[in-house]
C-alpha cells in the first residue's frame, strides 16, 4: 500500500503491481484471521503489535486520502480473536497453515523481487517515488526476515536459537531508520517533534554500535537498556499517532505509516520482554 501511494498517477504499471501485491497480501491475511482464532498467544494479542487503539482509524483515514481501499474490517476481525494453543492444532488445520504458508511464500518472493526492481530504477533515475531509497531498503530487509521466519517453520526449525544479538542488531536498525523517516517527514515548523525523532535515532545509532561489539555473554546489561529506550519510544510513537489521526500534528507522515510503526515498536518490545524472562 505504502509502495503504491507513492508512485505518481502516470506510473501506471507499477501503481498496478503495487496494487495487486497489496489485494494479494490482504485475501492472505484474511485467511490468516479466520485461521487464527483460537490459535493465538495472550501476550501477542495483548502486545499491540496486531492492532492499536487508532489502526482502524488510520486505515480510513488513509484509505480517504489515498484513494485506495483499505479492508478495515480485518483489523476489526483481528480485535475479536481468542487465545489459544496453536500446538492444539489437529491435522487438517496444520495441512491449512502449511498451504497458507507456501502461497505467502510464493508471494513474498515476487514481492522482494519486485522491491529489489524499483530500488534499482530510483536509485538510477529512473524512476520516481515518493518514497525515500532508505525506506525501499528497509521493507526489503523486513520482507526477507518474514521470508526467513515462514521457511524456518515450515522447516520445523526452532526459532527460539536465533541469536539474541542479531535480533537486536536488526530491531535496533529498524527503529532508528523509523525515526529518521519520522524526523523528515515532519513539517518543519514541528521543531520539537523534529528533535525528539532525532534524538532517538541517535539513540539507536549508538545502541547498534554497542551491540555490534558485545558478546553474548554482555547483552543482557544492553537489552535492558534497549528495551527502556523502546518503552520511550513507542509512546513517542503512540503520541504521534494520536496527533496525526487526530489532524494535531503537521506532517505529510500517512496516518497508516504512524500506526505501522507503533505496531512494530509493540512487536519489538514483546520480543525484548521475552528474552528478559
Amino acid at each position: 500500500m505504502f509502495l503504491q501511494a507513492g508512485f505518481p498517477a502516470g506510473e501506471t504499471g507499477y501503481r498496478n503491481k503495487a496494487n495487486w501485491y497489496r489485494e494479494e497480501f490482504e485475501k492472505a491475511l484474511w485467511q490468516t484471521v479466520r485461521l487464527s482464532d483460537g490459535m493465538v498467544g495472550k501476550d501477542v494479542l495483548r502486545s499491540g503489535e496486531v492492532f492499536t487503539e487508532f489502526t482502524v482509524m488510520a486505515e480510513q483515514q488513509t484509505g480517504r486520502l489515498t484513494k485506495i481501499p483499505i479492508d478495515f474490517r480485518i483489523t476489526q476481525a483481528e480485535e475479536r480473536l481468542r487465545a489459544g494453543c496453536a500446538k492444539c492444532a489437529d491435522e487438517r488445520m496444520a495441512w491449512r497453515i502449511g498451504q497458507l504458508n507456501q502461497h505467502v511464500l510464493h508471494l513474498l518472493s515476487g514481492l522482494i523481487m519486485f522491491k529489489k526492481q524499483i530500488l534499482r530504477e530510483v536509485t538510477s533515475c529512473r524512476l520516481y517515488t515518493a518514497n525515500y531509497p532508505l525506506l525501499i531498503e528497509h521493507i526489503i530487509r523486513e520482507a526477507e526476515l518474514y521470508q526467513h521466519i515462514i521457511t524456518s517453520l515450515e522447516e520445523r526449525t526452532c526459532m527460539s536459537s536465533e541469536n539474541m544479538v542479531e535480533t537486536e542488531l536488526f530491531w535496533n536498525q529498524i527503529m532508528m531508520e523509523h525515526a529518521l523517516f519520522i524526523r523528515d517527514l515532519l513539517d518543519p515548523t514541528e521543531c520539537e517533534l523534529v528533535e525528539t525523532a532525532d534524538t532517538y535515532a541517535g539513540d539507536y545509532c549508538r545502541l547498534l554500535e554497542e551491540a555490534r561489539q558485545q558478546d553474548c555473554r554482555a547483552m543482557n546489561g544492553l537489552t535492558r537498556r534497549t528495551l527502556e529506550t523502546t518503552k520511550r519510544y513507542r509512546d513517542f510513537k503512540a503520541a504521534g499517532t494520536k496527533g496525526i489521526t487526530g489532524c494535531d500534528i503537521r506532517s505529510i507522515i500517512l496516518p497508516l505509516l504512524a500506526d505501522h510503526v507503533l505496531r512494530e515498536a509493540n512487536h519489538y518490545l514483546r520480543i525484548l520482554k521475552q528474552e528478559g524472562e
